[in-house]
């Protein structure tokens, strides 16, 4: 996805317009439909302060826009060597894929992730080289297991990548968290960013800063064990490592997450440390799982995939049952 930025600063005789039809005016191959998902985004301001749709631009106004354009055949991508990964696909048909992705495996190429990723398997099975991001319409994180959108074909990807853009698609997660919550649900907001002390992990603020992102997350309680939590997730927007960040906030880190803090065990008798180190060894990984995906087929229809939990999280939750309740 390619990601330019604009900067205006509006003279004191600008005349009041809806900010949508003054941006379409200036910034090239954009729909007053993107402007508006930007908006909802969070992804442009007026002032640092987020606005409506409807806002009328006025003298003096300054405004900063980030703008996501879905399609773009970006060299980095278009460059990749097809490897023959296996593929966890749940369903497929002429337009689609839906994969489950494993815990371990990245989902695209980075810094120390040049070979051996999900999009190198899936330009190998795909065979498309004009696919953008060989058809991923999202992401996941590494150690996060659970379901991908992957487009077969150019119409279907910006069909899916526009219902993207526009919030939607609907994920759901199952998480493990230390602590017992004390409400049975929730909704935890606040702006998404990168933690000063630590550039490899995400922070939330609860104020507004210039660098942050809006973000929401419902959840809702599953199963209390001692110490530890089983929640379900709804992601309202979809900003990186957003739930582990949520949760690291309201200090109930997400299990066995060493970016985030769960990989520590505190305040906890002394009886049931070695009980959890000796699974949380053999679990080796962080507990987040993308269970649910919800969206508008290109030509089928509204579609709803799940996927239950891995064999050695459902492992884990019999330990559990059996020790911690």
């Amino acid at each position: 996805m390619s990601i330019k930025k604009f900067k205006f600063f509006l003279n004191k005789n600008q005349k009041l317009i809806r900010i949508d039809k003054f941006l379409k005016k200036l910034i090239p191959n954009i729909s007053r439909n993107q402007i508006q998902n930007a908006t909802y985004s969070g992804n442009i301001l007026v002032n640092k302060h987020l606005i409506k749709k409807n806002y009328k631009i006025k003298p003096f106004d300054i405004i900063d826009a980030e703008i996501h354009y879905p399609i773009d055949l970006d060299p980095e991508y278009k460059n990749i060597i097809a490897e023959n990964i296996p593929l966890n696909i749940i369903y497929e048909d002429e337009d689609i894929l839906i994969i489950n992705k494993p815990s371990g495996i990245v989902v695209h190429p980075g810094i120390g992730h040049k070979t051996g990723t999900l999009i190198h398997g899936i330009k190998y099975y795909l065979n498309n080289p004009n696919l953008f991001r060989s058809g991923l319409i999202h992401r996941i994180d590494k150690d996060t297991s659970g379901l991908l959108i992957v487009a077969k074909n150019e119409q279907s990807q910006k069909y899916l990548l526009q219902q993207f853009l526009s919030k939607t698609i609907q994920r759901k997660y199952i998480a493990l968290v230390w602590g017992n919550l004390k409400k049975k649900n929730g909704t935890i907001t606040g702006y998404i960013g990168r933690d000063p002390k630590n550039r490899k992990r995400m922070k939330l603020f609860k104020k507004y800063f210039h660098k942050g992102k809006y973000s929401i997350t419902h959840y809702k309680v599953l199963e209390k064990f001692k110490y530890i939590t089983s929640i379900y997730c709804y992601l309202e927007t979809g900003k990186t490592h957003q739930i582990r960040a949520h949760f690291k906030y309201l200090g109930h880190p997400i299990l066995n997450d060493y970016i985030y803090g769960g990989n520590k065990i505190k305040n906890i008798e002394k009886k049931q440390i070695k009980f959890l180190k000796n699974y949380l060894k053999f679990f080796n990984r962080h507990a987040l799982h993308a269970i649910s995906l919800s969206f508008i087929h290109p030509k089928k229809g509204k579609c709803n995939f799940t996927c239950s939990i891995p064999e050695e999280w459902k492992k884990l939750l019999e330990k559990f049952r059996k020790k911690l309740l």
